[in-house]
């Protein structure tokens, strides 16, 4: 079913705007793929000229006055990705030789069931050294190096007070500099459809197969649900565009935004995923290649790879290796826990002892984010500190810089943020027009001022990491690790990771901590809890309506994981969990008044 070969049976998902901005220069060649955010050109400008500088190679700036500028500057910093890590790769190949090589990490962090590994293992016991080198010439395989659009990052752009023709908004600017780089990788569209996007798709020759059947710039879906996969399928199947792999996230224990379902769990959506993966493969595969014949494009024979991974909130190898088992998964994204792994991801000192100290109560699912959807976060991260401190000064909001996320035109012609300082000042204003009472007055002035701005705050630490100028970026981070991040205390080697996600060892010292599955229920609980609290009373049927559906598919859920779990303990914590949660779930009163 896989068209893409991969060492791991992990990947490194996108995490905020700077995280992972250049994690495959720092893992790429240990055969590891990870995923760049394409929504900060400015970041990236400063990367490749930091890059450029460090490796002595010539950089000329890409500025903002020129035609096209956002999508040339990703165009040439992904190109300047894969240079780098390409000869990162030939350098660790040709290392072979010396002991505590590069080449020997690769080696030893590869699963212990890797056909690669066991090969490798044969073969240096009875083949010549120029053999062996000809072999890992033509088996060892480099981490891909993936992007990612957030859809709903599409900021219209303008240009001499003209708005510009849609191709020039930000995430269509961005697929073109993805489209246009010399990658041979994949590109990630998450936070839901966009059918504008989607179709700006077709203008490119690289997402299409070629006269041997390989398509060098492939499609990935993040979706949430089984149902939203086959419709987005569909949608690019009809344009002759195939989707190599569905990215189940869970709906709310993630990192960053999250993007809570109609309280379908995880596991029950991965089971729908398993019983039905070769009806759906055939049913897209049918469309795509009638879409292909009809654009009289090379058509494959037989349906293309087809991979189905999923990410969030996993935490330990037996939660790995089940979900790859019993589910038939392709890979599994590790997200958060690289965040305290500095070999791999950018965050500065002062926010990784943050992470490493936070507990379970610190890490919670907030308000911050100017798109109005609810974004994971850590209490105390500095950007939270910058933004009281402001609100104290008598001037709540942030001065906009970056301008990525306007899209509020409550106040204005011209969309503007929600955290900026113009829109917080004009909401205030209103909010004091209303002569509400004193404690309901602070409540509706609390949800104003407490956005934060994520344009500079998700960017700043890869800056302040490699000691880069922060000019327009303050020293404010804000940071979107999931919940899992609680039950890890310390920074840890790239090694030491990967050997906790293949059970080689453990970092886990939380005895305490809940399934993955268990603590996705326990927030889509909370979730359901505080939805009806903030609901203005008398519930509208409709708005009831959901409240119902989203009590009975999480009582449904409920019951998969028991049939799930079947085979442990009685007195297993995971039952103990579930009847605690289930309690919870049927003492919330659905009513109306």
């Amino acid at each position: 079913m896989n068209n893409r070969f991969q060492a791991h049976s992990f990947h490194i998902p996108v995490m905020g705007l700077g995280y992972t901005i250049d994690s495959p220069v720092k893992v790429a060649q240990y055969g590891i793929p990870s995923v760049i955010s394409l929504a900060d050109d400015i970041l990236m400008e400063k990367m490749r000229e930091f890059y450029s500088l460090k490796l002595d190679l010539p950089f000329q700036a890409i500025s903002e006055k020129i035609d096209d500028f956002r999508a040339k500057r990703i165009t040439a910093y992904l190109n300047l990705i894969d240079k780098i890590v390409k000869e990162k790769f030939e350098e660790l190949k040709n290392s072979i030789q010396k002991k505590g090589s590069e080449f020997e990490k690769y080696m030893e962090m590869l699963p212990d069931a890797s056909s690669i590994k066991l090969k490798f293992n044969q073969l240096k016991e009875q083949t010549n050294v120029k053999d062996l080198i000809a072999w890992i010439q033509q088996n060892l395989h480099v981490g891909s190096i993936d992007v990612n659009i957030m859809t709903k990052l599409d900021r219209e752009n303008y240009k001499d007070g003209e708005k510009l023709p849609p191709e020039y908004n930000d995430a269509h600017a961005a697929l073109r500099g993805f489209a246009e780089s010399k990658l041979s990788s994949s590109i990630v569209f998450s936070a839901g459809m966009s059918p504008r996007l989607y179709s700006y798709v077709e203008k490119f020759k690289d997402f299409y197969p070629d006269e041997t059947g390989v398509t060098k710039k492939k499609i990935i879906l993040k979706v949430s649900d089984y149902r939203s996969a086959l419709v987005q399928g569909k949608m690019f199947a009809k344009k002759g565009l195939w989707v190599s792999e569905y990215r189940v996230e869970s709906g709310l224990n993630c990192g960053g935004h999250a993007f809570a379902t109609q309280g379908y769990l995880m596991g029950p959506i991965l089971e729908e995923f398993k019983n039905s993966r070769e009806t759906f493969i055939q049913s897209l595969f049918e469309i795509y290649s009638h879409a292909l014949k009809e654009q009289n494009r090379p058509c494959p024979e037989n349906a293309p790879g087809f991979r189905i991974t999923a990410q969030g909130g996993v935490g330990t190898a037996e939660e790995h290796s089940f979900l790859l088992d019993y589910y038939g998964l392709d890979s599994i994204g590790w997200g958060s826990p690289f965040l305290l792994v500095p070999e791999a991801s950018n965050v500065d000192k002062e926010t990784i002892k943050l992470l490493c100290e936070g507990t379970e109560d610190d890490y919670y699912l907030s308000g911050i984010s100017p798109l109005g959807v609810p974004f994971n976060s850590i209490r105390g991260n500095s950007k939270d500190i910058e933004k009281m401190e402001n609100v104290r000064n008598g001037s709540p909001g942030f001065v906009c810089t970056k301008r990525k996320l306007v899209y509020n035109t409550e106040f204005t012609e011209r969309p503007i943020c929600t955290a900026s300082k113009p829109y917080q000042k004009l909401k205030i204003k209103q909010l004091q027009d209303k002569q509400l009472p004193e404690a309901e007055y602070q409540k509706e002035f609390d949800k104003i001022v407490e956005k934060a701005c994520l344009c500079v705050g998700l960017a700043t630490t890869a800056l302040m990491v490699n000691n880069i100028d922060l000019k327009n970026h303050g020293g404010g981070v804000t940071i979107c690790p999931g919940p899992n991040l609680a039950y890890f205390d310390q920074t840890y080697t790239l090694r030491q990771m990967v050997d906790h996600i293949y059970g080689r060892t453990n970092l886990m010292t939380h005895k305490n901590r809940p399934h993955m599955f268990v603590k996705e229920l326990q927030m889509y609980v909370e979730y359901l809890k505080n939805k009806l609290d903030e609901t203005i009373k008398p519930i509208a049927d409709k708005q009831m309506e959901y409240f119902r559906l989203f009590q009975k598919n999480l009582n449904e859920g409920i019951s998969y994981y028991r049939s799930l779990f079947s085979n442990s303990k009685p007195e297993s914590k995971v039952f103990t969990d579930l009847e605690r949660l289930e309690k919870q779930l049927n003492d919330i009163e659905l009513t109306q008044a």
